[in-house]
């Protein structure tokens, strides 16, 4: 819970105004507004959100100008490092880390929920076959709430079956589109396998890779679903949160997210920065010329994977992902061009005055998309992973929302610019 600090004073006019200030548990501060417009008939105006706080929320902490990322107290350094992809979701779901025999309870339930109900692969095989798999996606979690109309109300024990259910089918959803596009058929779960090699078994089969490479690659993918587990209040987790305010099914909700990440100024990022390197790769590989077209203003050219909303320093997911591009390649010694691309444009950006002065560090995104492709996974692919993996905070987020006694429906205000009162004019007339 927040603890109020001394409350701040407003004029406005004539009218001086107190307001309480919230202090939350890592030394934030925020105004509570809540009743700003009740004693003064004004609201705030804040364009995209960026110093608006929606909702108090214990579930990760986000220090920007420090590169700290923390879920439920734990570090995503240390997360990466020593939990698995569903550990993590247990955490974000429950609070704290789960004991074995939790765990156990948590994963079994998640493995036997893997099969992708034909009425779903039916939806998938209406879709165009070059449809975007975001789309297959959302579709995905959409026919759910049809296919489960109990919204929430069933339990196994502690656990919410829809929760269970979309973390445990969203992976297969997504593997399922895979093979539609590709023109291949469904490979079925193997409940058998943890999360991370059963979505690369129902994409790949990989009946003649070896039991090495298809280790290393489930272990580099579970990492990678980690780092995408939840990201505070980002574009996606608000609108997965403001369509769920409304009461609507988590299945509906967690549609909307990924309609939300899928922009390329969001999830679908990671794409944008692989169709960046691939176009540097095929017009020489030029690093200086790329920065320099970054720089000028009369360029449309923008610099993909550089820079992030809320971090002015390195992202903590960035090193990880870095991290994780090197040690994979290195493992299935393999050589990819594109991360020597990669490497140099990061190493020219943290050297230029321009970069260094507006704090452009390379993101999350700008290695996500070399460890996939270095995977054999297409480019189209990689937002639809991402969308996996942020699904465990999304719904944490709806957890907690709904435990929530101060739980209102989302309903942001508006400073109107239009045209004043006018009267109506017949068509004839006009």
């Amino acid at each position: 819970m927040s603890e109020m600090s001394e409350p701040a004073e407003l004029k406005i006019g004539d009218q001086l105004i107190s307001l309480p200030v919230v202090t939350g548990s890592e030394g934030e501060q925020a105004v509570d507004i809540t009743a700003l417009r009740k004693q003064t008939g004004v609201i705030t105006i804040d364009p995209g959100y960026g110093n608006t706080g929606a909702c108090e929320s214990a579930i990760t902490f986000l220090n920007g100008e420090q590169g700290i990322l923390r879920h439920r107290g734990y570090s995503i350094e240390d997360l990466a490092a020593h939990a698995s992809f569903t550990g993590v979701a247990y955490l974000l779901l429950y609070g704290d880390l789960p004991n074995e025999e939790q765990y156990q309870v948590f994963d079994n339930l998640i493995r036997a929920n893997y099969h992708v109900d034909d009425a779903i692969v039916q939806v998938i095989q209406a879709f165009p076959k070059d449809a975007h798999p975001m789309a297959y996606l959302s579709a995905g979690l959409s026919a759910m709430s049809a296919l489960y109309p109990d919204y929430g109300e069933e339990k196994e024990g502690e656990h919410d079956m829809a929760v269970i259910r979309i973390l445990a089918k969203i992976s297969g959803i997504a593997a399922c589109s895979y093979r539609k596009v590709i023109g291949q058929p469904m490979i079925p779960a193997d409940p058998g396998l943890h999360y991370a090699e059963n979505l690369l078994h129902m994409m790949f089969g990989d009946q003649d890779a070896s039991d090495e490479f298809r280790l290393v690659r489930a272990e580099t993918l579970d990492n990678l679903l980690i780092i995408h587990a939840d990201h505070e209040q980002n574009c996606s987790t608000s609108t997965v949160r403001m369509v769920n305010s409304s009461n609507a099914n988590m299945y509906t909700s967690i549609s909307a997210g990924i309609g939300a990440l899928w922009g390329p100024l969001h999830g679908g990022a990671n794409q944008a920065v692989m169709e960046m390197l691939d176009q540097i790769q095929e017009e020489g590989g030029d690093t200086q010329a790329v920065l320099a077209r970054a720089k000028d203003k009369k360029d449309p050219f923008r610099l993909m994977g550089f820079g992030h909303r809320v971090y002015k320093t390195f992202d903590p997911r960035a090193r990880i992902a870095k991290a994780g591009a090197d040690a994979f390649l290195a493992q299935i010694g393999k050589n990819e061009p594109l991360i020597d691309i990669a490497m140099e444009l990061e190493k020219s950006a943290l050297e230029d005055e321009y970069f260094k002065k507006r704090n452009l560090y390379a993101n999350v995104d700008f290695y996500t998309g070399i460890i996939y492709r270095a995977m054999g996974i297409p480019t189209a692919m990689f937002t639809a992973l991402f969308a996996i993996g942020r699904s465990a905070g999304w719904l944490a987020h709806m957890v907690e929302l709904k435990n929530d006694p101060a739980r209102r429906i989302g309903r942001p205000r508006q400073i109107y610019i239009g045209e004043n009162a006018r009267d109506y004019v017949p068509r004839d007339k006009r």
